[in-house]
């Protein structure tokens, strides 16, 4: 029982009905002091008290147990109250402020604005790595029980772009444009975006701004674009917490997904090509006109959901760093104490490793891998960006394989990481030789020390975002 909401919907009918608390004491049998207490949130009434109170308030029993705020005033009371219970507030040492009827609404209003902004720093000071490490996991555990795969997004997706004029093979710029105008809105491109964004939206004006469109394609231009108009199909509202804000961009990145890839013809491309065992992600690639990485995770959301398939994913930079990671195939990613995989180091005997010593770029690497939990066949795509090469894997249990191009392959190696004698110890010669006269100058990583970027949109400069705007707005 939520007892501040029960005492202020008490409060509410009492003070509808013209009771005073002696009124009401003199129908309930129960003392004026006991009802302060019960509307004060501080009292529990009993059972038969509540069908006693319900009577003499001229209403039933469910209407007191609502758990909706009777007004917007109430709705402040309840806000108020709560924040003065507090651990923030009562580390302050100050004294509480009683939110009754005689407290005029805009003090109200305004002491429940400063209790959200102290609430949203203190959520801000404590959103450390190692929260966002713990929030990230909690997302990747629970995308895992889904199999990647949510179908309240593929149901909004295909619809839109098939009204928007889709047929088959890749999304093309008009049909995202024409998305965008039956939703309100107009994409525009300009070359002084914020430093700090990759797209801003004008709400105000119903106006999508993006980079410049590259020529040629800027296919990259479409996901920015319908990642944009996803927080508006989604509904999202502003985080609220680090937490919202890794959903949220989960989210829009898979909006975007299922409409580059519809759902019904990626399955039905897929379908075939698993008939034919003929798997291949750079086939998908190409089917449907988007980058190797957004293949490989589109992939994921349809293969245990539509082609019965257990697979891995994961985006590890040239240094062996795990960048991203997936894996609903029993497949052990190497993790932190809290569970995390982000920053953790690959074992250089898998694919998504052994990949860069490939001579052959263009083409994707295969590779079995004997690891202590089975044999995994890896298909691997290398590419290079600003910040250095990276790899991006798809991989299945060796009973997966019979689907994939690639699995005559005869590369094979054996990993028994997260043993360090693997591949992260030293062999002995080596060490015993050098063991005590190398002295190396350890790069500092300051992300491990850093609190996460500051504002509602971590890491967005809302000066710079306004000033934009204003640049940019119609006359």
């Amino acid at each position: 029982m939520d007892l501040i909401t029960l005492g202020r919907r008490i409060r509410h009918f009492r003070t509808e009905a013209g009771l005073t608390l002696d009124d009401l004491s003199a129908a309930t049998g129960l003392a004026p002091s006991q009802l302060s207490l019960i509307e004060n949130g501080k009292r529990e009434p009993r059972i038969s008290a509540l069908g006693t109170l319900a009577a003499a308030l001229g209403v039933d029993v469910p209407a007191l147990l609502s758990t909706e705020p009777p007004s917007h005033r109430a709705a402040l009371e309840i806000e108020l109250d709560r924040a003065q219970r507090s651990t923030t507030f009562g580390r302050l040492g100050l004294p509480e402020v009683k939110s009754s009827q005689k407290l005029p609404l805009p003090v109200l209003e305004t002491l429940v604005g400063l209790h959200r902004e102290l609430a949203r720093r203190d959520a801000e000071a404590v959103a450390t790595p190692e929260e966002a490490r713990r929030a990230s996991t909690a997302l990747r555990l629970e995308m895992r029980e889904v199999d990647n795969y949510l179908p309240e997004i593929e149901e909004l997706a295909e619809p839109l772009v098939r009204k928007a004029g889709y047929t088959s093979g890749p999304l093309t710029h008009r049909v995202v444009a024409v998305l965008a105008e039956q939703l309100g809105f107009q994409i525009l491109h300009t070359d002084d975006l914020p430093s700090s964004t990759r797209t801003v939206t004008d709400l105000a004006n119903g106006r999508i701004y993006l980079p410049p469109a590259s020529i040629p394609g800027g296919h990259g231009l479409r996901s920015l674009a319908l990642q944009a108009i996803a927080h508006r199909v989604l509904g999202h509202e502003r985080p609220a917490s680090y937490a919202d804000f890794l959903r949220q961009r989960l989210e829009i990145n898979y909006f975007a997904a299922a409409c580059l890839a519809p759902r019904s013809t990626a399955v039905e491309w897929l379908t075939v090509r698993k008939k034919e065992k003929d798997l291949a992600v750079a086939d998908f690639r190409d089917a449907f006109g988007i980058a190797h990485d957004a293949a490989a995770q589109r992939f994921t959301n349809l293969a245990t959901a539509h082609l019965g398939i257990h697979l891995h994913y994961c985006r590890v930079d040239g240094d062996g760093t795990l960048m991203r990671g997936y894996e609903n195939d029993g497949v052990r990613f190497p993790a932190d104490v809290t569970g995390a995989i982000e920053g953790q180091t690959v074992c250089r005997r898998w694919a998504a490793r052994q990949a860069f010593a490939s001579r052959d770029r263009a083409s994707e690497y295969y590779q079995y891998t004997d690891k202590p939990n089975g044999t995994y066949w890896c298909s691997t795509q290398t590419g290079t960006a600003e910040s250095g090469e990276f790899s991006i894997s798809v991989g299945v249990p060796f009973s997966d394989v019979k689907w994939f191009r690639g699995r005559e392959t005869t590369r094979r190696m054996t990993s028994t990481c997260p043993d360090a004698a693997c591949c992260q110890r030293p062999p002995e010669r080596l060490a015993q030789r050098w063991g005590d006269a190398a002295w190396p100058s350890a790069k500092m990583h300051s992300h491990v020390l850093a609190a996460l970027p500051r504002g509602t949109f971590p890491g967005v400069d809302d000066g710079e975002v306004y000033r934009f705007l204003e640049r940019h707005a119609p006359a």
